[in-house]
């Protein structure tokens, strides 16, 4: 009916006498009564609304007359489909339309509505729609409320986990609920059955009776009972209610668990009694309101001095068990916040008066609906007492730990014994500490205090009282410490009684200061406000800082001995000082005379020895002595060079040569070369110490610069038949190195060998690079020396005549070490093995900066 609206222009005669039977009708009907015609071209033409559209939809007759559409528009959206499907289904097969749905009101409204009509065909295809839509808010309302109280109920029934059963009065099972239920039979082996043919007879007999007296009764009974299940034997609770004429409902429990909690909870109860009893602590049973004790255990009675019928009906407060009255309010507080107050430390009174610290735990609990205090109470007194000593200790060892570093590193000895009497009598809460030393020159005096202001000061105070001070030692002789806790109460000369009552001493504590096993103090503690006992505690404190005192005043007497001794050593230091120095100026005054005869000497020398070489040559030259001895050798031999040119031979005017055997000349040449090169060397190494050796590197292929170095000793290796085998790689890096200082070096090394062995020596000549260094080899097969010889060789020391190795020779190797030290390496020799040495040296590698360059 959803198609266009068309307004009838004319009403049959028929039909307005059905619109008026309508009309008559709705009159008195709460719903909506229509009458709308559709026309085989889908227009629709509204013949009839009665008045109660006004009531349902809230819309005027006219309104939906003008358009029955508006209809439409106020169905719920979520209904508009089942609404469209409907009317399809019954225009297609002419059946009754019943539709259920909802609708809002132009109001804003939810109603439900019931709409109902059957379609009659017309002439040329019409349908004719009789109908009316009722309001069925309210009883869908109902509906819902009772859908939901239902599966309320169900919800409840089913959670229950109780099994139910529905029996008649002689026993029959009608009905049972088992979901949930530990139940071994299926609803078919029960329902139907009699009591007698499942249950025990006994038991039987028992629900017999409660089904009877609950009909009979018409109020609940229970009844418990005991079954054999597969399970064990379980314990069973039955609740019966009258559910109908002659049957009742059973709810059956499983209380086996309850059972078993109940046993448990009477033998906890008979444990809590004996531990009630029987525990070494103090335990309470007391009113929360009142603090009224309920019941005491024997502890209680032995911790407070109160007997039990002394204690039960009494209050604390009354009692006077709290030193603090606050304390139990503060508990109550506690417990209304959290509940339970565990070991809260608390101070009571005993009956005696004695006070005592405890840990105190509490809880409520409920007494017959009464709220009650369970409290226990643990004595610590004599743990705080210990706890109390254990700090005094630990005070005192720390007293003593700080007074024997402070006399560790401080010298001050009047600050060291200020501060120790403070401390000391900080630690003893007394009114007086102070040190008082003897001297048999100035006799007794204060040498330190710490005193209360409100009590006079012994600051200062002195004595020379020859019977006084022996009766201040012997009263403390044999090194024994005198406690007194009450002056008044001992025996003491006039003289200590006037003294005591100056100072307005009460009490007192001298412990004797012991220095090589004599009375040299005391340190002593005074009690001025009233008498004390000393506790050995501190009698203990005051034995051990007399020690310490002891020690600090030993160590001011040796520092005062050291300070003496060090004056005096001063003065002999300076003395030897000023004896140094003028030894020092006498030697550098014999250096300064050692290098002026050095350089005169040697100049004289060596023009001496120039002038025989220049002559001696002019001699051998002129052909004087060729005529040689039998078996002597030829002159340089030995690879020595003459440091001179070759003298010109003389004219034919010279006059006649002197016949000299020719070997004794050249002998005499090469005595007079040895004589010269060692003079040479002796300046260059008075040069060398006194201004350093001179180097001049250069960045050299260290190859290619062996290789011309052996070069050079090409001749004098001929001359005395030596080879030489070189193992040199050509790839070995550059280094900086002074070439001329290095060729001296290597033929330094070689004529060595050369001097020491016969002619034929074979060298070998190697090099390698090791850690950033190059290291040379220059190993020869000849005579070997001792590791002493290896060790001495470059070495600078007067040489034993007998020696290999002449002074020339040797002057010769230290400079070579010279040489090779000046460019950062070492040098060395090493005996072979089998036969020979192997000189060797190393020099450092060309940096990357100095290969670059230019």
């Amino acid at each position: 009916m959803d198609e266009t609206v068309v307004k009838s222009p004319y009403t049959p005669n028929c039909q307005q006498e059905v619109i008026n039977l309508l009309s008559k009708i709705a009159v008195n009907f709460p719903g909506m009564i229509f009458q709308v015609l559709q026309r085989q071209d889908a227009s629709v033409c509204v013949l009839y609304i009665s008045s109660g559209c006004e009531n349902l939809y809230e819309i005027e007759p006219e309104v939906i007359q003008a358009d029955f559409r508006v209809l439409r528009k106020l169905i719920h959206p979520h209904d508009i489909k089942a609404f469209t499907e409907s009317i399809a289904v019954c225009r297609a097969t002419f059946t009754p339309w019943h539709w259920q749905g909802r609708i809002i009101t132009p109001s804003g409204k939810l109603k439900w509505i019931e709409g109902t009509s059957s379609p009659e065909p017309q002439k040329k295809g019409d349908l004719l729609w009789n109908g009316l839509v009722m309001d069925i808010t309210e009883q869908k309302q109902a509906q819902e409320k009772l859908q939901d109280s239902e599966a309320r109920y169900k919800a409840i029934l089913s959670a229950i986990p109780d099994l139910m059963f529905r029996i008649s009065r002689d026993g029959e099972y009608l009905d049972l609920k088992s979901e949930g239920a530990n139940v071994t039979l299926d609803r078919e082996e029960i329902v139907g059955k009699n009591l007698q043919e499942l249950l025990p007879s006994d038991v039987a007999a028992i629900s017999q009776e409660a089904i009877a007296k609950t009909l009979d009764s018409g109020n609940l009974q229970t009844c418990e009972y005991q079954l054999t299940t597969p399970l064990g034997i379980r314990d069973y609770e039955a609740r019966l209610v009258v559910s109908g004429q002659d049957e009742i409902l059973a709810i059956v429990r499983d209380i086996t668990e309850r059972k078993q909690a109940e046993i448990a909870l009477q033998n906890f109860a008979q444990k809590f009694a004996k531990a009630f009893s029987c525990s070494p602590d103090s335990i309470t049973i007391s009113t929360l309101k009142e603090g009224r004790f309920i019941e005491v255990n024997d502890t209680f009675v032995k911790l407070s001095g109160y007997e039990r019928d002394e204690a039960i009906g009494k209050t604390s407060l009354g009692l006077n068990l709290w030193v603090n009255a606050g304390d139990r309010l503060k508990i109550i507080q506690e417990l209304q916040a959290t509940g339970v107050i565990r070991n809260l430390e608390l101070e009571f009174r005993q009956k005696s008066g004695k006070i005592i610290t405890v840990l105190v735990s509490a809880e409520v609990i409920d007494l017959d609906s009464i709220p009650c205090l369970l409290a226990v109470h643990h004595d610590i007194t004599e743990r705080k007492q210990v706890e109390a000593k254990l700090r005094l200790a630990a005070q005192r060892d720390r007293l003593l730990a700080e007074t024997l570093v402070r006399i560790r590193s401080s010298l001050n000895l009047d600050e060291i014994l200020q501060t120790t009497v403070t401390e000391v009598r900080q630690f003893l809460q007394a009114d007086r500490v102070f040190i008082g030393l003897y001297n048999a020159n100035l006799g007794i005096r204060t040498l330190a205090e710490s005193v209360d202001p409100k009590y006079p000061s012994v600051s200062g105070w002195s004595t020379n009282d020859e019977a006084y001070i022996q009766e201040l030692r012997n009263l403390l002789k044999d090194n024994v410490v005198r406690a007194v806790e009450d002056i008044t109460q001992i025996e003491i000369s006039s003289k200590v009684t006037t003294h005591c009552q100056k100072f307005q001493t009460r009490a007192s504590l001298a412990v004797p200061i012991m220095l090589n096993e004599e009375l040299f103090g005391a340190l002593i503690a005074n009690q001025c406000s009233a008498p004390r006992h000393w506790q050995p505690i501190e009698i203990d404190l005051l034995q051990q800082m007399s020690e310490q005192v002891a020690i600090a005043i030993h160590q001011s007497r040796i520092y005062q001995e050291l300070a003496e001794l060090n004056i005096n050593l001063e003065h002999q230091v300076r003395e030897r000082t000023a004896q140094l120095q003028q030894k020092i100026q006498e030697v550098e005054e014999l250096h300064r005379v050692k290098d002026v005869v050095l350089h005169t000497v040697a100049h004289d020398l060596q023009t001496s020895v120039m002038g025989n070489l220049m002559v001696l040559k002019n001699l051998l030259n002129q052909g004087v002595g060729d005529k040689r001895g039998s078996g002597e050798q030829e002159a340089g031999s030995k690879g020595e060079f003459s440091p001179l040119p070759p003298a010109p031979r003389p004219s034919a005017s010279s006059h006649s040569p002197i016949p000299v055997p020719r070997s004794i000349m050249e002998r005499m040449i090469q005595g007079n070369d040895r004589q010269l090169t060692m003079i040479n060397s002796l300046l260059e190494i008075n040069s060398c110490e006194k201004q350093g050796l001179e180097i001049k590197p250069e960045l050299v292929q260290f190859s290619t610069l062996l290789g011309g170095i052996f070069a050079q000793l090409e001749p004098i290796l001929t001359q005395n038949q030596a080879t030489l085998k070189n193992l040199l790689h050509a790839d070995l890096p550059l280094v900086m190195a002074d070439a001329t200082r290095l060729q001296k070096v290597v033929a330094h090394l070689v004529t060595h060998s050369l001097r020491n062995n016969p002619p034929g020596l074979k060298f070998t000549l190697s090099a390698s690079v090791e850690a950033g260094m190059i290291r040379t080899q220059i190993q020869d097969n000849g005579v070997g020396m001792s590791k002493l010889e290896c060790d001495r060789l470059f070495d600078l020391h007067v040489r034993d005549p007998q020696d290999c190795c002449s002074t020339s020779i040797g002057l010769k190797m230290y400079l070579c070490r010279q040489v090779i030290k000046a460019h950062g390496g070492e040098i060395g020799v090493i005996n072979n093995r089998k036969r020979g040495l192997t000189f060797w040296f190393t020099l450092p590698l060309a940096t990357p900066s100095a290969t670059n360059r230019p």
